[in-house]
């Protein structure tokens, strides 16, 4: 894809703009979307030391109208390729002590989360069927599998992602349209710093990157990793619930 038009969201820092410096490149253009402008400024100008055409853009994934523009914006540049919806925030830092999350905070992340993902790929549809030609990565999460006791909402918006990944990817299939969802564990990054629980098998953000390109280059429908964590989580969903109740509470760390 050395010469492909790819957009990213969340790509201010994290697995974001881990992945906008893997698809850098000569030739490559990278439409790249985040909510800091300094952050963002950095990651393009790394990717454009790598030789790639750089066009970031600061916006936030929940307003729709924007939303709309910036991927006209984008296509009217050149014909996007590959799309990678991976805007998302956390919910444990919402944790008011034992009060659990607010109304707004759960808002927020239903948001950003799941309308974010739609309004990142909706506007661009009719462009890949029309050409028969696309990309589309959601990034989704463990949390997708299992219900995680200090991020109840969080987890319940990457279950959507993934069940509306696996939906659409069936539906465009016939288009010529191609969707792979991303389910990462633990990552190094601001929002697995603030989650109360241990981090088993935690991975860098660049090595989580390297890993979704290479599954997006392979024409994965899906990939789940890292293994051992992925296999952990599958035994929990065969486990008595109140044994895996037990064992993910005794997890929580102390509030403080």
């Amino acid at each position: 894809m050395e010469r492909a038009h790819v957009m990213i969201t969340g790509a201010s820092s994290g697995i974001g703009a881990a992945l906008a410096k893997v698809y850098a490149r000569p030739g490559a253009r990278l439409s790249l979307l985040g909510r800091d402008a300094t952050r963002l400024e950095a990651v393009a100008a790394e990717c454009r030391a790598q030789g790639a055409i750089c066009d970031p853009h600061v916006g936030d994934v929940t307003d729709a109208a924007a939303m709309q523009a910036w991927a006209e914006s984008c296509e009217q540049r050149q014909p996007v390729d590959l799309v990678i919806a991976n805007a998302g925030i956390g919910g444990d830092q919402v944790l008011a002590g034992s009060g659990g999350e607010t109304l707004a905070a759960a808002n927020r992340i239903v948001a950003t989360n799941v309308q974010g993902v739609l309004n990142t790929v909706i506007p661009l549809l009719p462009g890949f069927i029309a050409r028969k030609h696309g990309k589309v990565v959601m990034v989704s999460s463990l949390a997708a599998f299992i219900a995680l006791p200090d991020a109840p909402v969080y987890s319940a918006t990457k279950a959507a992602v993934r069940m509306y990944g696996h939906c659409l990817r069936r539906m465009l299939a016939p288009h010529g349209v191609a969707v792979t969802l991303a389910s990462p564990g633990f990552i190094d990054t601001p929002m697995s710093a603030s989650l109360s629980a241990s981090l088993p098998f935690l991975w860098t953000a660049d090595r989580a990157a390297h890993h979704i390109a290479r599954a997006v280059a392979a024409g994965k429908r899906e990939t789940i990793f890292p293994l051992g964590l992925a296999l952990l989580v599958g035994l929990a969903n065969i486990f008595p619930v109140a044994l895996v109740d037990k064992i993910l509470i005794a997890q929580r760390k102390p509030q403080a």
